[in-house]
């Protein structure tokens, strides 16, 4: 069973997205440096479809849900997603994950961005040109793009600005 801490409408986990972010407890992954060590415990309320609905409807202006989390049961996160392409089509859809790949037993076609990578502190996050983390997006035809560059701040190379 798969329990939520909290969640939260943000603007900079998906790129171009308005995103309600749902932190999964439980999580399995204990990376060093962690920034959400609360999520290591296995606290909150369950995540199921209804529960899903009710934080969808209340999170007005929202394109895309996006699921933090959830590497002790994937293919429950995948049911959600589908749940979510099922009954908001218009939304997108966001995985992050601490593995360093998604199961290939998982569906990823309700996925239109998947975060994969364990946090490691000496390469930084997906902001740090040095990460070893990766954000891909999928594109209509079902081929993944990486867009990790869209997390990590160009340098202005315009000396008057």
């Amino acid at each position: 069973m798969l329990k939520f801490a909290n969640h939260d409408v943000v603007f900079q986990e998906i790129p171009d997205q308005v995103t309600l972010a749902i932190n999964i407890s439980n999580c399995p992954n204990h990376c060093p440096g962690c920034h959400s060590k609360y999520l290591w415990k296995d606290d909150g309320w369950e995540l199921d479809k209804n529960a899903l609905d009710g934080l969808i409807s209340k999170s007005d202006g929202i394109t895309c849900v996006c699921f933090m989390g959830g590497d002790q049961a994937p293919a429950e996160v995948s049911q959600l997603a589908s749940f979510v392409k099922e009954k908001y089509p218009k939304l997108k859809v966001g995985w992050y994950s601490g593995k360093e790949e998604i199961s290939p037993a998982i569906d990823i076609r309700p996925f239109d961005y998947l975060k994969t990578g364990r946090y490691d502190e000496k390469y930084g996050p997906l902001s740090s040109p040095t990460t070893n983390q990766r954000m891909v997006k999928r594109l209509a035809d079902g081929r993944l793009e990486t867009i990790t560059h869209f997390f990590q701040k160009q340098k202005n190379l315009n000396p008057r600005h």
